[in-house]
């Protein structure tokens, strides 16, 4: 049985934790740059924008998490539910963590009057993608994620200053 809640302070060491388990099955686990006092500004700071979920076992063990913010959709004229991040230890997996945080996610929207709840996925994750699908969820195969990073970042945002 899966218990599922907002995220508290004492739960920044394992949320970042987790979050370095999720990258490295992501096969990117050098890519983590992110500490604990980020995420404490980001999920606790005066002004939150970033949200976090936790699921916990039988045993009160924090085994997955869902971090999300909030997007906008011109066309439907609301909000939606952007998660940026899934994630339940292997180990845990097939307990219902997954489904009750996608679902204490889809309650908010609910709830709130969001549009939707929307989030991208690695196209050889097919396991990711099958739980997806029957939840319900569709992909977008007519839109391509696009990014701006890096150096590319750096040059575009300071091209107004040179």
């Amino acid at each position: 049985m899966s218990s599922v809640r907002r995220a508290r302070l004492d739960d920044v060491p394992v949320v970042l934790q987790l979050i370095h388990e999720l990258a490295t099955y992501e096969r990117e686990a050098d890519a983590v740059v992110a500490g604990e006092a980020q995420l404490h500004d980001v999920l606790f700071g005066s002004e939150p924008k970033v949200f976090c979920h936790v699921a916990e076992d039988d045993d009160g063990a924090v085994v997955g998490f869902a971090i999300w913010f909030l997007n906008f959709s011109t066309w439907l004229g609301t909000h939606g539910i952007y998660l940026e991040d899934l994630f339940v230890r292997p180990e845990a997996r097939g307990a219902g963590h997954g489904r009750e945080l996608l679902t204490e996610l889809a309650r908010i929207a609910v709830e709130r009057g969001y549009g939707r709840v929307e989030w991208a996925v690695l196209d050889w994750n097919e396991p990711a993608q099958g739980f997806y699908t029957s939840l319900g969820a569709r992909p977008q195969d007519d839109w391509t994620v696009w990014r701006l990073t890096a150096d590319a970042l750096q040059t575009l945002g300071n091209r107004l200053n040179t």
